[in-house]
């Protein structure tokens, strides 16, 4: 069974949506036994840090989620909410990933939206995907480039485009918007041992 946490984040509905496409039954849930019983975790988000942050404590999801110890994947703002500090409302998340979070520059348009290209991919995530392979991303911060980057994206300068420590994997761009290529990433996670 797959569990989908359920909280604010905007993308949760899309994400089982994605799930359903690929004929995977999936439950969006904040019940603490169903998460911990669950076989693959995904911790979706659009949002902002600070209040979401709030939320997840309110709910005792941010102290659940660290001590997983199946496949978990965080989604955008799911990644950066595993990740430490915060620029965003200087909120700090639940330390998964010991990096910060850090606003883009205003050198060019932000937020950072539509169809990049990453690369430097290291991950069972991207079994049998290609090099030059376009996903789709919207954020205006971004995880800095650390010993957990598996893939990097472009955008102003270079940042991690997916992390992974140990059964957390994570993704700053929207794998369930992402056409194939996405579904692919998806169902690569779901074959994950746990």
């Amino acid at each position: 069974m797959i569990a989908i946490i359920k909280y604010n984040g905007g993308n949760v509905s899309s994400v089982q949506n994605a799930l359903n496409r690929l004929d995977v039954d999936s439950v969006i849930t904040d019940d603490f036994e169903t998460i911990r019983n669950a076989d693959k975790i995904i911790f979706p988000g659009v949002g902002e840090a600070s209040s979401t942050m709030d939320l997840l404590r309110q709910k005792g999801l941010d102290k659940l989620i660290p001590t997983l110890q199946q496949p978990v994947l965080g989604i955008c703002l799911g990644m950066q909410l595993m990740c430490g500090r915060n620029e965003e409302g200087n909120t700090f998340g639940m330390g998964i990933f010991d990096i910060e979070v850090k606003k883009f520059p205003s050198r060019d348009l932000v937020p950072h939206m539509g169809w990049n290209t990453f690369h430097n991919i290291n991950s069972p995530l991207f079994a049998e995907i290609g090099t030059e392979n376009d996903v789709y991303f919207v954020h205006s911060y971004y995880c800095e480039l650390s010993a957990y980057t598996t893939s990097v994206c472009d955008y102003i300068l270079p940042f991690s485009a997916s992390l992974q420590k140990d059964n957390f994997f994570a993704v700053q761009f929207h794998p369930e918007k992402s056409g194939s290529i996405g579904n692919k990433i998806l169902t690569n996670f779901l074959k994950l041992n746990s």
